[in-house]
């Protein structure tokens, strides 16, 4: 059971480090982004399974994508005197101040999947996959598809400002600098959600010629690739044929259409953050060990020859 060695008496330097508290360090603020994808609800499940099975009493509260709900949030935990704050930043600016709040309240910060731009003093450490690496996977695996065809590129780019969008880009970008038969001929933000996808995919169709002068998509996460999908064969073409499509997360719904031979490719965010925070939590209110200040969980590239619908079945249960 997480925090048992604080229940039983912690030591004098988590003393000195987080004061009396520590004696009832059971409560965990979470501040969600939201649940604007599979993978998001994933995140939330899987953090509050994580939270019951170690007795944590986790206080969570969705932010529906906006930035002042969570810093609301934020301050509505430290009022409350929670031990610790779990937080899935939705931009990378804009959290100094609170921040600094929960400094001077003594209570640790965990950032969840996304980093922010603001001193590492004013956090723990940052539990996120290599996001710039997410990219560089997805344009890797692109470049080696198309070979030496000349590809044109639509991006469906994930929340404006959000680190995700900018790491995930700058990867890809990366990945295809190389290959001047590759080019994005259209990029722009989708939100992260299906619906968006679609309706952004829409547009871009719309304006190459119904899709005729397309060749692959790229989309910063699996929710705005189905959505996107079910866009292109509206429009007669066959996802996957026709426009190939690559996106990042590995929710359930992706396997599906990687089985049907819409989706070409997809790369693995793992949905368990929470996992690896809670162990970090508990060694430093134990003892005050301090963590680094990033903790790199994996990523795996998942194609049509990894037998989809077994990985459906794996992941289906999972609270996506």
């Amino acid at each position: 059971m997480l925090f048992k060695s604080a229940l039983a008496g912690a030591t004098m330097l988590a003393s000195a480090v987080l004061g009396t508290s520590v004696a009832s360090a059971t409560t965990v603020g979470f501040s969600q982004i939201g649940s604007e994808s599979g993978w998001r609800a994933a995140e939330t499940t899987v953090t509050k399974k994580e939270a019951e099975k170690r007795g944590i009493d986790l206080k969570f509260a969705d932010a529906q994508q906006k930035q002042e709900n969570q810093i609301k949030a934020i301050r509505s935990f430290i009022a409350q005197g929670v031990d610790a704050i779990l937080v899935a930043p939705v931009v990378e600016t804009g959290w100094d101040s609170v921040l600094e709040e929960a400094k001077d309240a003594e209570i640790p910060v965990i950032l969840l999947d996304r980093t922010i731009k603001a001193s590492d003093d004013l956090y723990l450490t940052a539990v996120t996959s290599d996001q710039v690496h997410e990219g560089k996977v997805a344009g890797n695996w692109l470049v080696e598809a198309v070979g030496n065809k000349d590809c044109n590129i639509v991006e469906l780019q994930g929340t404006t400002g959000s680190s995700p969008a900018i790491a995930r880009k700058k990867g890809f970008e990366e990945a295809i600098a190389g290959s001047e038969n590759l080019e994005i001929i259209r990029s722009q933000t989708g939100d992260f959600t299906r619906t968006k996808g679609k309706e952004v995919m829409e547009s871009f169709l719309k304006a190459e010629d119904g899709g005729k002068n397309i060749c692959a998509l790229y989309a910063h996460n699996d929710d705005m690739a189905l959505g996107a999908i079910q866009a292109i064969k509206e429009a007669g073409l066959k996802p996957g044929e026709d426009i190939l499509v690559v996106s990042i997360d590995a929710v359930p719904d992706i396997f599906k259409a990687l089985a049907a031979g819409e989706a070409n490719a997809t790369v693995e965010l793992t949905p368990n953050m929470a996992g690896p925070a809670f162990d970090i939590l508990e060694a430093y209110l134990a003892d005050g060990t301090t963590p680094e200040k990033w903790i790199q969980t994996e990523s795996k590239l998942f194609t049509q020859a990894d037998d989809p619908m077994a990985v459906y079945e794996e992941k289906k249960d999972l609270g996506y």
